[in-house]
């Protein structure tokens, strides 16, 4: 099965040779690193920048408005946060220009923590990405779900910003990418460049199916009635090991909502899982304070407080300066699966 930076790497192709993608760019996103996750490794379209990105995030801008399809890239989530004003200019062009130019762009770049990268390598940023209108979101949190995210990002004529779990890159899928070959090691073969020297490497293709993912549709990723964990991202696959802790406990059975497309956001899956429970712990890694997951909070107080049986509950990362180094700073910074079991335990034991 392939990983997640596989996945991203194989959409990309899939980007270039059938979907229109005309440039694929940012700091050692093109060869010999082909990206510091390697996701971009193979890519005939992929180039260079300097470090700079305001020049990465304004390049892509200026490309998408001449009419073509980038695909830019930073190199992580941590250093986007200098781009702000660009990236809220890239999302009201197409609404300031009356239509004429839509902003056909993505912008992909690995978010939150989980790889012990210390003060500038752990930050999220799918808070703040969700104070800007006219993007559209989305944090996959697996392999199969990165590739189908990414062709529709790809295809999406607005502008996309594809969050990648730093954490789950090198992680491997349960489900085959439609195209991919079975065997491992022949993927790898075919598209992992070597070690060395790669001044004559090519990869290899596989043939490979455009297999879009909708964006803005959740999925269950676990099915349940006692509660539901609304997450995404590498928090999908915590809460579902609590969740089956919890169930081989016999406190019931935890469904846990993988949104996968932060905005447009999926309410009419969640809102159909906080009725059917009552219960609902909504968990993300980004900081407590004016965390997306507040906003979930706020509307379903608003629609669902006659139906509630347990208060409905917030599970972020720690409003703190920083990540420390230290596996022991790290995870008191953000949300781990003790932490996500203590507070399903509460909300499992409330009573109305």
């Amino acid at each position: 099965m392939a990983n997640m930076a596989q996945a991203i790497r194989m959409a990309l192709h899939v980007g270039e040779e059938k979907l229109g993608v005309t440039d694929i760019f940012g700091e050692d996103v093109g060869a010999p690193l082909g990206g510091v996750f390697t996701c971009t490794q193979g890519l005939k379209t992929a180039w260079n920048t300097p470090l700079d990105e305001r020049g990465i995030i304004g390049m892509a801008m200026g490309l998408a408005m001449a009419g073509a399809k980038p695909v830019a890239e930073i190199q992580f989530c941590d250093y986007i946060f200098n781009t702000i004003d660009l990236l809220k200019l890239a999302g009201n062009t197409c609404w300031a220009t009356n239509g004429q130019f839509p902003m056909n762009m993505v912008v992909m770049t690995p978010s939150g923590a989980g790889i012990h990268g210390s003060l500038y390598h752990s930050h999220s940023f799918d808070a703040i990405a969700s104070h800007l209108p006219g993007w559209k979101i989305v944090m996959p949190s697996t392999p199969l779900d990165a590739y189908g995210l990414m062709l529709s990002a790809i295809q999406d004529p607005n502008p996309v910003l594809f969050l990648a779990p730093k954490a789950l890159l090198r992680v491997k899928g349960e489900e085959l990418i439609p195209g991919e070959p079975s065997d491992e090691s022949q993927l790898k073969e075919m598209i992992d460049a070597p070690l060395g020297d790669r001044s004559q490497w090519q990869a290899r293709w596989p043939k490979l199916e455009i297999a879009p993912i909708e964006i803005g549709k959740a999925k269950s990723a676990r099915e349940g009635n006692a509660a539901v964990i609304v997450t995404y991202g590498r928090h999908v696959l915590m809460a579902k090991n609590v969740a089956d802790k919890i169930s081989q406990e016999g406190l019931g059975e935890v469904q846990v909502l993988d949104l996968r497309s932060i905005y447009p956001y999926d309410w009419a899956a969640m809102s159909e899982a906080i009725s059917r429970s009552g219960r609902v712990l909504f968990l993300n890694e980004d900081t407590e304070i004016t965390n997306f997951g507040e906003h979930l909070l706020r509307r379903t107080i608003e629609e669902h407080y006659y139906t509630l049986r347990a208060r409905p509950r917030l599970l972020a990362g720690l409003h703190v300066p920083g990540i420390g180094l230290a596996p022991t700073l790290e995870n008191a910074s953000v949300p781990q699966e003790n932490d996500i079991e203590r507070e399903l335990r509460a909300l499992l034991s409330e009573k109305t």
